[in-house]
């Protein structure tokens, strides 16, 4: 119930941010025919924002996750009992989760910060799930791009990423 409350809130969080911002780039690879109404992307692209007008605004899901966190401490043992079933499994995500409970437990404007927490928390939860659960070579390119070298925007991946290989998982017909 704890571990629950407080990912169900994560990726409330997340999934608003990311959704407009993955329609429009959804919209581009299509071209001009990803704007057309008889296309699907565009009305996602339209009802996107419709996520947060549901959910509560992206600052009213961050203080909700860190109002979890002070008022149900049982939440963050939770959140951080998922994290250690990945722990050694990568070094990278390893450190990002060491630095990620360092910055939880500064109490120095806490709800300014209420947003980088709340990504960093999805990402390291991200992360832990697809090393477990997922492609190796998918979890290493998530890593790679959002905890080793994040650059927040698509098709950034670093150097040496599989891209081949991840699409062909994906869509094994292009393999």
């Amino acid at each position: 119930q704890a571990f629950l409350r407080l990912a169900t809130a994560l990726g409330k969080y997340s999934v608003c941010k990311r959704v407009a911002g993955h329609n429009a780039e959804a919209m581009e690879c299509l071209g001009g025919s990803g704007v057309m109404n008889e296309f699907m992307t565009a009305r996602l692209y339209r009802e996107a924002p419709i996520n947060a007008i549901w959910e509560g605004s992206g600052n009213v899901q961050c203080l909700d996750i860190l109002r979890a966190l002070d008022k149900q401490p049982e939440t963050r043992e939770a959140l951080f009992s998922e994290f250690q079933r990945s722990r050694g499994v990568d070094a990278r995500l390893d450190r990002y989760v060491v630095d990620l409970e360092a910055a939880l437990k500064a109490p120095e404007a806490r709800e300014y910060r209420a947003r980088s927490l709340a990504e960093a928390m999805a990402v390291a939860l991200q992360a832990s799930l697809l090393l477990r659960h997922g492609d190796r070579r998918v979890a290493e390119a998530f890593i790679a791009s959002r905890i080793e070298q994040p650059h927040g925007l698509y098709g950034n991946l670093p150097k040496g990423v599989p891209v081949k290989e991840i699409i062909a998982r994906a869509l094994p017909m292009y393999g």
